[in-house]
């Protein structure tokens, strides 16, 4: 007996398996964090990229919030024609859907926006323009905020109005996670992200001119 004892203390026939059950656990929890640390990446570059290019189309396209509430960016103090443009930081914003936190819901336009021009989230749109659901199937209205500031920017009695600029950003998205979610309950982990601004530029052009072409200073060729 004893001597069977003794040989059981100095025998390693089962050394491997446990070290494979203490190191197993161990593995499984380093290939589980980077799975989620990469897709968390991919989302967070992925979103970013819906941001800028909403940003782009913002800029590029007809203001999506309510007509008066823009035209009060144009509503200057004082100043006579050609003065440089002075006075407070004015702001307007919308939300893609819903008004909420004392935000108004932005126009019909914004599904532009949103869905690109084929008006369609992540569809096979081939040549037609991408829009932020097109880059991030989870981006819905609701998360989206479009600001126009008027800032400094151009000069009082501008024939195209005034120079805004436009910030899209996101509110409220979450990472979707793998293993978080289904194994801890975690599922409320914001997207930190940052907004996009880019400087608004005139929306009158030869191809969709959105006032008489012959009231600007480079008329479109009359056909």
């Amino acid at each position: 007996m004893v001597t069977r004892l003794a040989r059981l203390r100095r025998g390693e026939s089962g050394a491997t398996l446990v070290e494979g059950l203490i190191v197993f656990p161990l593995m499984l929890t380093v290939i589980i964090a980077f799975v989620e640390f990469g897709y968390a990446i991919f989302q967070w570059e992925q979103t970013g990229r819906a941001i800028a290019i909403g940003a782009r189309i913002a800029a590029v396209s007809d203001p999506v919030v309510d007509a008066a509430d823009f035209q009060t960016l144009g509503g200057y103090a004082a100043g006579l024609p050609g003065d440089p443009v002075g006075g407070a930081v004015a702001r307007v914003s919308c939300v893609g859907d819903g008004a909420t936190a004392g935000l108004d819901e932005c126009t019909a336009d914004f599904n532009r926006i949103l869905f690109g021009s084929d008006g369609v989230c992540r569809t096979s749109y081939g040549g037609a323009l991408a829009g932020m659901c097109d880059v991030n199937g989870r981006i819905q209205a609701s998360n989206v905020i479009v600001t126009y500031t008027r800032n400094g920017l151009g000069y009082i009695g501008r024939d195209a109005g005034p120079v805004v600029n436009v910030t899209v950003q996101l509110r409220d998205l979450n990472f979707n996670t793998f293993f978080l979610g289904p194994l801890f309950g975690i599922t409320t982990i914001p997207i930190p992200l940052s907004p996009v601004t880019v400087t608004g530029e005139d929306l009158a052009t030869c191809n969709n001119p959105s006032r008489d072409a012959t009231a600007f200073s480079n008329p479109c060729p009359t056909l």
